[in-house]
């Protein structure tokens, strides 16, 4: 099936790019980040245009796309700015916990659910999303004071309003420092100096596997940073990437939580 000319898809966010695969649009996907990876064999003839944070607008705008999904922590105001020019629809996005794919799902229905098959594969999201947040909340998880790495050179975690911080709070663990970062901005993902106090109460020590890509050889250093904590690697686009990694992400915090 030939895609209708008046619907050109530029996804800057990976998560998203994915999402759009997931409900059948590749065939309008005119445009990707080069950190759009996931599906591989999809995403293989959709060009690349730069990166999240260095979009070469130039080569977007001579793909001439009638809509761009962009996301308030993966993109810069500035790129968004310049977009207005030349794109007839932006689409911004911000899930800020697990339950908001159902919302990110719903703002996808209202731009694409028209075409074929998208609202059926929505629904199957749906269902699968709101099937594993029950199963979540249908423990009573004991609270436990948990550590989210993404950085080193410094050390970085997450606030607590993060996407992580919430998807963490679903098996009960409660993320540190206890801090809120706003809206937007560097404050949502604070650094830490090493030697604040509450480090020594952290109960569950996790490293993920991006945007830094904790390995083996980083455990001995985070369990000094933690002493007391259970130190673990995870993979981090299953407890990041919103769409359809959400429901999967939240069975394997579950079985995290369980062991």
């Amino acid at each position: 099936m030939s895609p209708p000319p008046e619907i050109r898809i530029a996804s800057l966010v990976p998560s998203l790019t994915e999402l759009l695969v997931v409900l059948g649009l590749a065939p309008w996907l005119v445009a990707r980040t080069g950190f759009c990876i996931h599906p591989a064999a999809d995403l293989a003839p959709i060009p690349k245009i730069g990166g999240t944070k260095d979009v070469n607008l130039a080569k977007l705008r001579r793909l001439a796309p009638t809509h761009v999904l962009v996301n308030v922590d993966e993109n810069r105001l500035e790129t968004v700015d310049a977009l207005r020019e030349f794109v007839p629809e932006i689409v911004v996005t911000h899930p800020n916990a697990p339950q908001d794919n159902l919302a990110l799902l719903d703002q996808m229905l209202g731009l694409f659910g028209h075409l074929d098959g998208v609202a059926e594969r929505a629904a199957a999201l749906r269902t699968g999303l709101e099937r594993e947040l029950a199963a979540c909340a249908a423990v009573d998880w004991p609270a436990r004071r948990a550590l989210y790495l993404i950085w080193r050179q410094p050390w970085m975690t997450v606030a607590r309003d993060t996407y992580i911080a919430r998807m963490l709070a679903q098996v009960g663990w409660q993320s540190w420092p206890i801090l809120d970062g706003g809206e937007h901005g560097a404050a949502r993902y604070p650094a830490l100096t090493g030697d604040e106090p509450w480090l020594g109460d952290i109960e569950e020590l996790l490293l993920s596997s991006e945007p830094y890509s904790f390995n083996a050889t980083h455990l001995t250093e985070a369990q000094a940073l933690c002493p007391n904590a259970r130190v673990r690697l995870v993979d981090g686009e299953l407890l990041s990437w919103y769409g359809p990694r959400a429901a999967a992400g939240l069975a394997y915090l579950r079985e995290l939580a369980a062991v």
